[in-house]
Formats: C-alpha cells, structure tokens, sequence
C-alpha cells in the first residue's frame, strides 16, 4: 500500500479510513444491499434490474484492500459503516469504483461529500491530476449524477463480463461500461 495518513479523517460527522480485512464482511453486505435485490430499491443505485446474483464476494474486496496501490476507503457515521468506494493509483490517475452508499441514506447528499473526500483523498495521496470509473452505460440517471459533479462521458465502451457470475447475472443483452473521467487540477 503506498503511504497513507495514519489516523482516519474527519469531515461533517463522518469518519474516513482504509478498510482492513476486519471490514470485509460488513462491506460485502454494504455493496450487496445497495446493488442487488430488494434491499438495494430504497436507494436509487440499485442495478436490480439490470443484474441478478452478487456484486461483489469477501474475496473480491479483500483483493481490493490488499492490493499494492489501492485502498478500500470506508466511511462511518457513529461508528457504523455506511458507505465505501475503491481508489486504485494507476500513474497519472485513479481509477474510482465500488462506490456504495447505504441504500436508506441516499439521496440526503452524502455521496457527494464522499466523492469530493475521494477525489481530494487521491490527490493528496498520489499526486494524480485524474480521477476515472466506469459506469454501466444504461445508467443515465448515475452518470447524469456524475456528470453534475464534473465527470465527463468518453464514449470510450468496454465489454460487461458476461458469463463471469462474480460480477452478476446479467438480464439484459446490451451492457456495458463507459468511462468517466475527471481532471483533478
């Protein structure tokens, strides 16, 4: 892991540090709950429709939390874990993902603390001058949410990894992802 602040950061109540394996199951249930099922149709994140099956496994984060140049950044509020997302140092950029808030708690503003927590995080961090994700391109209403705050669309498509049940069950025969980035000068 490169070097990263010892103590978590404070920022409006909530509490920012890095995941450790500890995390790893209330994470996994985290991600789930805002992604897939039921649970996940009290926020507005779901992909339910889109996927079926599991966003992520136990394994699939701890590889993220113990990856060389990537951290799992957790976010507490009163000391429950109430939302994540995955920042990975790829030279000139980081890359952005599993960004889950808890599906009861969106829409009152949080991610958008969080992401500017993220992007100054790996600014601060590494030096990066970019930040990038990729987003399923069906998911206007996201992307127009990212859009708002400064991302923009590339046109650049890769393919969903069908047949990788890892990633889910796809319903649909047209997915795949499009990448945003963002200039963090």
């Amino acid at each position: 892991m490169d070097s990263l602040a010892a103590a978590p950061a404070s920022t409006h109540g909530l509490t920012f540090r890095d995941a450790t394996e500890a995390d790893a199951d209330v994470l996994v249930a985290l991600i789930e709950s805002a992604y897939r099922g039921d649970s996940s149709r009290a926020g507005w994140t779901t992909e339910a429709d889109l996927l079926e099956g599991q966003r992520t496994d136990r394994e699939g984060v701890l590889e993220v939390i113990e990856a060389p140049h990537s951290r799992l950044l957790t976010v507490e509020r009163d000391g429950a874990v109430i939302a994540c997302c995955q920042l990975e140092h790829r030279g000139d950029h980081a890359y952005f993902g599993m960004f889950t808030v808890s599906p009861t708690l969106q829409g009152a503003g949080l991610g958008k603390m969080i992401i500017a927590e993220a992007e100054r995080t790996a600014r601060d961090t590494w030096g990066v001058t970019e930040m990038r994700m990729t987003v399923i391109s069906l998911r206007d209403d996201l992307i127009a949410w990212y859009e708002r705050r400064g991302y923009r669309r590339t046109g650049r498509m890769s393919p969903f990894p069908y047949g990788d049940e890892r990633f889910g069950i796809p319903q649909r025969a047209d997915l795949q992802f499009e990448l945003l980035v963002k200039s963090l000068g």
